[in-house]
């Protein structure tokens, strides 16, 4: 089994950044692809952004693409989101998510672990 543990989340103001990081524990060797995902209340869950097992790929919603970063280190078992120029309509509980396969996924069908989530709030 794998645990996930997100952190970093927070109440901001439009235009502000924050880094999220996911901690990961457990068996981590079968971890492969990694991302993130958000919902926002009376939403259904969405795809914000992945990276491959290595770090070298990554693929990011239309909505977030040049103001997010998805990034990983291998050797803390951690993955991150760096997220810049935040919106109102970010605001979301943002999910940690891992699978086994190598490649990056938007699909959270290719992802088997799941974090509790941290809540982002961003206002006006």
């Amino acid at each position: 089994q794998v645990q996930l543990v997100e952190s970093g989340g927070g109440l901001v103001q439009a235009g502000a950044s924050l880094r999220l990081s996911c901690a990961a524990s457990g068996r981590t060797s079968s971890i492969g692809r990694m991302g993130w995902f958000r919902q926002a209340a009376g939403k259904e869950r969405e795809f914000v952004a992945a990276i491959n097992w290595s770090g070298g790929s990554t693929n990011y919603a239309d909505s977030v693409k040049g103001r997010f970063t998805i990034s990983r280190d291998n050797a803390k078992n951690t993955l991150f989101l760096q997220m810049n120029s935040l919106k109102p309509e970010d605001t979301a509980i943002y999910y940690c998510a891992a699978g086994g396969g190598y490649s990056s996924s938007s699909s959270s069908r290719n992802y088997n672990y799941w974090g509790q989530g941290t809540q982002v709030t961003v206002s006006s």
